[in-house]
């Protein structure tokens, strides 16, 4: 990997306009791996300046030549993927297996899905005497959050260049050094000078700069409500476009008749895994009156296995780790009964939460309503089906949920009601190509698949 110190602006790597620098810091042992630059509105008019220069030729490219460099793109993460992934474990913290497998994995299926996607895709129609085109929307302004960091970044620029658009990526700052090697696969894959454009920076300087850009066209953004509130206003004055992807608190309902284990294992996995700094984990879990008691039981148990330091790595910064420990104490506090974990730091050094759970959760509590992004499992108790219904819908949120029932025509129904976004039935396995994203404030518009592909392209009738 090259230096830190620079950015990649119009097919090339620069020194940022500004002298300032970002720590990058290793949230295990709390020590700074590296620096990258803190990027200027200056630093972000360049970078828009170059997708808008490369706009009009890409947008011109055929899509089977788009569908070759995201080809050539997956391979360069693929032969990339033990660096990404040892780099990705030193800068979030992620246990090395959950790097490789997922981190650094799965963004490789998802480049090459869009390369296939682009090939394929109808991107003009006849309707009645009209031919409709879905043309490239123009440039990107791409701002990723730090607990996927290559996923995010790959879920977005992926799409964008299949449909014809040009990328300016704000990566987190958190986790810039695994924005710079994607820099590098792009640069590897061919893609033509300012077509993808990397400036690293704070959210408020940077990120706030290219929302703002007039030369942006669309902002696509993965992180939280109360930024994406803001960045939506900025778009709202301007007519600009947004792809946003937002908070959650997805509800794991487990209805009468289901494997309760198993349920509840898998449920404690899903928020376990990425130390419960993802999103769409189902951090409620719903249990009947009269199983209650044993789920319980089985949620402590099947707690146990996640070792911190080994299955459980640290949070990304110290900041949330106080954060998530304050929402733990939170819980002690309105009444909720602690049955593992709690609020205290498990390790002398590293940004470590122990593996939580709680259980006599009741609706209203804070720990039940707001976003914790943090290993904390809370367990509802309901009285019947419709109950269930209302607990799980009771959040501003609708990003993500699961349902367990005995069969999946039950569980299916049950999830037909539920307002989010996406619902596993019975431990249905992860689809790369079906659409991801909220209802209420988890967000506006889809990532994944040929609906991800959608939010970056625009329609246009011909009448003949």
């Amino acid at each position: 990997m090259r230096a830190h110190d620079e950015m990649y602006i119009d097919g090339a790597w620069r020194p940022a306009a500004g002298r300032d620098t970002i720590a990058v810091v290793n949230p295990a042992d709390e020590r700074v791996i590296a620096r990258v630059p803190a990027g200027t509105a200056e630093d972000v008019d360049a970078a828009v300046r170059a997708a808008r220069a490369a706009f009009p030729a890409w947008a011109a490219t055929p899509p089977a030549e788009r569908a070759a460099r995201l080809t050539a793109l997956a391979d360069a993460l693929a032969a990339r993927k033990d660096t990404l992934a040892e780099t990705i474990t030193a800068e979030l913290g992620s246990p090395l297996p959950l790097s490789q497998m997922v981190h650094a994995g799965v963004p490789v299926l998802v480049a090459a899905s869009y390369a296939e996607l682009a090939a394929r895709y109808a991107f003009e129609e006849r309707i009645g005497n009209s031919t409709v085109l879905l043309e490239p929307v123009g440039v990107v302004g791409a701002i990723t959050p730090w607990n996927y960091p290559l996923h995010q970044i790959v879920a977005k620029v992926a799409p964008a260049l299949a449909a014809g658009c040009t990328v300016v990526l704000k990566p987190a700052e958190d986790t810039s050094l695994t924005a710079q090697l994607f820099a590098e696969a792009t640069e590897a894959a061919g893609l033509p000078p300012g077509v993808f454009n990397l400036v690293t920076g704070l959210g408020p300087v940077a990120g706030q700069a290219l929302a703002e850009h007039e030369g942006v066209d669309l902002v696509s953004f993965t992180g939280s409500t109360a930024v994406g509130k803001r960045i939506g206003a900025i778009a709202g004055a301007a007519v600009k476009r947004v792809a946003l992807e937002l908070g959650g608190k997805s509800a794991n309902v487990i209805l009468p008749g289901a494997d309760l284990a198993k349920a509840v294992n898998v449920g404690i996995a899903n928020v376990m895994t990425n130390s419960g700094q993802t999103c769409s984990a189902w951090t409620r879990m719903l249990v009947d009156a009269e199983r209650y008691d044993e789920a319980v039981e089985l949620a402590a148990n099947a707690v146990t296995k996640y070792v911190v330091g080994e299955r459980v790595g640290p949070l990304v910064n110290a900041a949330q780790q106080a954060r998530v420990r304050g929402y733990i104490a939170r819980g002690v506090e309105e009444g909720a009964r602690l049955i593992a974990g709690g609020p205290d730091a498990p390790l002398e050094t590293g940004f470590y939460v122990s593996p939580t759970v709680f259980a006599d959760v009741t609706p209203d509590m804070t720990i039940a309503q707001e976003e914790i992004f943090g290993p904390v499992v809370s367990i509802l108790r309901y009285e019947d089906v419709d109950d269930a219904l209302r607990i799980a819908n009771d959040t501003v949120y609708g990003l993500a949920g699961a349902v367990w029932a005995a069969d999946d025509e039950e569980a299916v129904a049950f999830a037909r009601r539920m307002d989010t976004g996406q619902v596993d039935i019975n431990g249905g396995r992860f689809n790369p190509l079906a659409p991801f994203g909220g209802y209420k404030q988890s967000g506006v518009g889809r990532e994944l698949g040929p609906h991800g592909l959608a939010e970056y392209l625009q329609t246009k009738s011909l009448q003949f």
